[in-house]
């Protein structure tokens, strides 16, 4: 099926500041990058993994992304949204950099523009250094292996115990 592009009148326009303003008023990160030259289905992949992570991707026109976040602490993005930019949005503060950080690794093409997260303005850098955080989940599977261990070790000493008692009593 052909789309053709055709602009978009006032209403539409709105809905879609509207959609974004909602998102972005519950986001902690916002990560910009630049998307030129990619192909459709590495464009598929990208968001698929998006999805994974709960991160809203998307690809809108600069002029709405400014409109959407003004009155936000987001606003200091604005100077940095020009260019074809895909919009990286999340409400933790770590998977939004770290869903277009590793997609960047596969491809020359995806090159990080700016970010936003707690109150400052990151380049390219410093959007590297969140993205390697270790996410919130890894984080809690890393503190309950910690917690199981001594649990585990207990048990395993009773174990051994229990055989060397039962192997004394035969």
């Amino acid at each position: 099926m052909w789309r053709l592009n055709v602009p978009l009148n006032r209403e539409d326009k709105r809905a879609i500041v509207a959609k974004i303003s909602a998102k972005v008023t519950k986001a902690q990160t916002i990560v910009l990058a630049e998307y030129r030259g990619i192909s459709v289905s590495d464009l598929t992949n990208l968001r698929a993994r998006a999805f994974e992570q709960r991160v809203y991707l998307c690809v809108l026109k600069n002029t709405l992304a400014r409109r959407a976040v003004i009155n936000t602490p987001f606003a200091l993005l604005a100077e940095h949204m020009t260019g074809p930019l895909i919009y990286s949005i999340s409400d933790d503060a770590i998977p939004a950099a770290k869903v277009i950080h590793d997609f960047g690794k596969t491809t020359d093409k995806l090159v990080i523009k700016a970010g936003f997260y707690d109150g400052k303005v990151m380049n390219r850098a410093d959007v590297q250094a969140l993205a390697s955080i270790p996410s919130r989940e890894e984080l809690f599977a890393k503190l309950l292996g910690v917690m199981q261990a001594p649990v585990s070790g207990f048990a395993y000493a009773l174990a051994i115990l229990a055989e060397k008692q039962q192997s004394e009593a035969t």
